[in-house]
């Protein structure tokens, strides 16, 4: 569906707003069909977001610091966030032996286990079957120069 649809809103300034409007709401959209899905495993995208982290280092832990710099949304309470997880038995939190004031994170077992589980039943990706594998890349591409 086109954003004036979507948005109820027909003239932009210029194309440079359409897009930069189109993003926010696409990027909303994307948040909230991954949040409806993610509900169903009893965890927020930002939690997601920090076991997938995780798994990405599995086994090295990592300092909370080293997980906050690779959020997505950098406002996240990371500290939060790990506790919560630690409370479902996702992750671990310890002491390390040689730095008494840095602690290290880990993903659990049952935080693998939960995630390979989400990686076959989640849906969010679906949405992205609309566009070629080409048109994905070339997506790619061009957040990333808007970025740079």
């Amino acid at each position: 569906m086109p954003l004036e649809d979507d948005i109820k809103q027909s003239k932009f300034s210029s194309e440079y707003q359409k897009a930069s409007i189109n993003i926010l709401f696409t990027g909303s959209w994307l948040y909230n069909i991954n949040a409806t899905d993610l509900k169903n495993f009893g965890i927020t995208p930002e939690q997601y977001n920090v076991l997938r982290i995780l798994r990405g280092s599995h086994p090295q832990t990592m300092m909370l610091a080293e997980i906050s710099s690779r959020m997505i949304d950098k406002n996240s309470n990371c500290t939060r966030l790990v506790e919560k997880l630690r409370q479902k038995g996702l992750v671990t939190r310890e002491l390390c032996e040689g730095n008494r004031r840095q602690v290290d994170i880990a993903i659990t077992n049952k935080g693998l286990s939960l995630l390979k589980k989400m990686d076959v039943e989640m849906t969010w990706q679906n949405t992205f079957e609309n566009i070629s594998k080409n048109e994905a890349k070339e997506l790619n591409r061009i957040l990333d120069k808007l970025r740079g």
